[in-house]
Formats: structure tokens, sequence, C-alpha cells
């Protein structure tokens, strides 16, 4: 294990052996369920765009690397250059717009882009020319999320020039389902049955042996048929299952949040606690300090409305969340300065996931992780995994 002396008391932990658990218990149920269902199963792009979900990209990446995986994905050509500098030597595949960006970055750092408009197409085939290099990308198409891509059903328009450039080399075609996590919702099967047919009509136009990729975490568990030849794990990499579809692959949680009790206050009955006095109190209470705000990441909704844990109790959030700071109740339980403080993960027999944070102020896992601030420290245990090395 790493040891580290944390700046604050307020720390992201970060588990590298279960997050390496994680990806290889991706493959043991995409090998299954290949076996069972006898088709090939899907290779990994594993997902590392936004600060590798607010866990720290650069040890994501290389962790996972490490533990055998053979593309990464990123969100911009920034992202890609800073896993290059940190030594990630597999494929990088870069998912954004790229119409607008600086895009010398994909040649000196060896980046695959994908092309999802037109603009984006010209701009990296103008790039490639000056450059004198013919770059392999990635050919994103729209099946009805309605954000980037070439739509589905106008591509013998818009895919001619594409794959006539001698500076442009497609090697794999994707997409991307809008409603894969809502499990009654059957937009997913609109959108596979779109991407087929775009597929053939690809075929059609000249674009053979390309490699498919369809699925993020949500329909990698729901759906087989999305899987072609990649799956895009990203959730799920970090140890959280949609809701839902969490009963299907035995994951374990990635990052704990921890602070520490830095003051404890006794207030009385009609005494009020934070800005805008939201809370107050109906009997004596004992109220604790905590070194964690909105400037760390912490949505201000979980005030009241969410707890955290001490002395493996819930003590619930009070008052309002500061920007520095928040308070909770902590009444009975005896507790000092100094004592630890989950705010996400497991603390004796009590754990708070967070999907239940989510759940708590009505968004989702993925903004939440996203939020964790870049002033708390990540400090990364990098134990090798006790289950789930057979791959």
């Amino acid at each position: 294990m790493e040891e580290a002396i944390a700046v604050r008391p307020t720390c992201a932990h970060v588990d590298l052996g279960a997050l390496e658990a994680n990806f290889r218990a991706i493959h043991r149920y995409l090998d299954e369920r290949a076996s069972a269902t006898r088709v090939a199963p899907p290779s990994v792009i594993a997902v590392v765009k936004a600060n590798a979900y607010g866990h720290g990209a650069r040890r994501v990446a290389l962790a996972l690397q490490d533990a055998g995986a053979r593309v990464l994905a990123c969100a911009d050509i920034e992202e890609g250059v800073a896993l290059r500098e940190a030594g990630v030597e597999v494929p990088i595949l870069v998912f954004g717009a790229l119409s607008v960006s600086d895009l010398d970055g994909l040649f000196s750092h060896a980046l695959t882009p994908t092309l999802s408009t037109p603009a984006a197409a010209k701009a990296v085939e103008a790039a490639a020319v000056r450059h004198r290099r013919r770059v392999k990308c990635q050919l994103k198409i729209d099946t009805g999320m309605h954000r980037l891509g070439f739509r589905h059903d106008n591509l013998a328009r818009t895919i001619p020039s594409i794959l006539s450039s001698p500076h442009l080399a497609i090697e794999a075609v994707y997409t991307h389902f809008a409603t894969a996590d809502d499990v009654d919702d059957a937009f997913l099967d609109v959108q596979r049955a779109r991407f087929e047919a775009a597929l053939v009509d690809l075929q059609a136009l000249g674009l053979s042996a390309a490699a498919r990729h369809a699925a993020n975490s949500a329909a990698l568990l729901r759906d087989e048929r999305t899987w072609y030849e990649f799956v895009r794990p990203g959730l799920l990499l970090y140890g959280i299952a949609p809701p839902g579809l969490d009963d299907r692959l035995a994951l374990q949680p990635v990052m704990t949040l921890r602070s520490r009790v830095v003051a404890v206050k006794g207030i009385r009955t009609g005494d009020g606690v934070g800005y805008g006095l939201r809370f107050v109190a109906s009997s004596p209470r004992e109220i604790g300090v905590v070194p964690a705000g909105y400037a760390d990441g912490l949505d201000t909704r979980l005030a009241n409305r969410s707890a955290v844990l001490v002395k493996g109790r819930r003590a619930p959030v009070v008052g309002s969340v500061c920007m520095d700071m928040l308070m909770v109740d902590v009444t009975g339980l005896g507790v000092s300065p100094g004592d630890e403080v989950v705010i996400i993960g497991t603390q004796g027999a009590e754990a708070i996931d967070v999907r239940d944070m989510a759940s708590a102020v009505g968004t989702i896992p993925y903004e939440l992780l996203c939020r964790v601030g870049a002033r708390i420290e990540r400090v990364y245990d990098q134990e090798t995994p006790t289950a789930g090395t057979d791959r």
C-alpha cells in the first residue's frame, strides 16, 4: 500500500485493487454470457473521461492498462495528452467534438479521434494533410440521442467524402444510447435497430471490416445484442451498477470519501444552524462540524436530506452545506474532534453508497463522482485484489 500524507482532513481514498477487480469481473461476465450464447466475447474500452469519473485519470488509467485494458477512452484531446504523458501506451479514443479543437495533439500523442460531425471530419482531414499523415479515426452515428454523430438516416449524403479521403482511415463505428439505464424504456431497441441499419448502409457505401461498439455500462448488462466487438463500461469500473441492473455483476466500490470532525457544538432548543438557519433544533442537540463543502464538490441539496457516518452511525446533514464545511447532528454519539467521518463508503456495519446520496438529492451517481473537487487529495491504495485475478 502506498502511504500519503493528507493536506486536508477531507480525502478521497481510491482503491486501485478494487478497480482492477471490477475490470476483471466485467471480463468474467462478458466471457460467461458469451459462452452461454455461443458468441465471441467483446473487448473492453475502459472509459476514463472526466478525471476517471473523479477518481484521478492518470493513476486509474495506468492501473487499468496494467490490468489488461486494450483501449481507453476520454472526452477530449487535452485529457488524452495527459494520459500519454502519464505513461499510457494503449490506444486512446477521444469521444468529443473536434471541430474547434487544437488537433496537433492527435498526432503528437497518437490519439484516435472521433468523427461526429461534418465540421469535425473536415478539421481532422485538414490537420492530417498538414501533418502529412493518414490518421485512424472512429465514426459516430446519431441513432436518436441528437447530441453528436452523423444522422443515421442521412449517411449517403454525409459519409462518402469521408470514406474517399486518403487521409482518414475509419477503424470503428459506434453509437450512444440515450435511455439504456432505464430498463423499462424501449428506445434502446429503436436505437439498436437504427444502428444495425446504418451499418448496412455504411457497408453499401464502401466501409467494410470496421469494428463496432455501442454498449455503455447499462446496455452491457441489459442486452447482449448491443455488444458487438467492443463495450464501453464507465460507471461499472468504479463499482457502481445502474439501478435495476445491480444484481447481475458483483462489484467493489473504488472510492471512499472521508473527513474528520473538527469541532463539536452544543445547541439549545430553538437554535438555528448554518446559512439561512434552515435547521432549527426542536431539542438540545450536538452538532459536528466537518471540513467539506460545495467547493469540494458536495451537493448543497444534501442538507437536511442525507447523512454521513460517524462512530459507525448515520449522522444527518443539517443546516446548509457551506463552501468549506457542513454540519451534522451527532447527538448521543459521543463524538470528539478528530473522529473519522465517512461521506461515501463504509464505517462499521453501515454504508453510504453514492447511489444513496444521488437519490437523496435527485441526481445521478455520475454527477456526484465527477464533482469531487480538485482540492481533495486522492490517496491511492495499490494492494493486489484478493479475488478476480483470473484475467
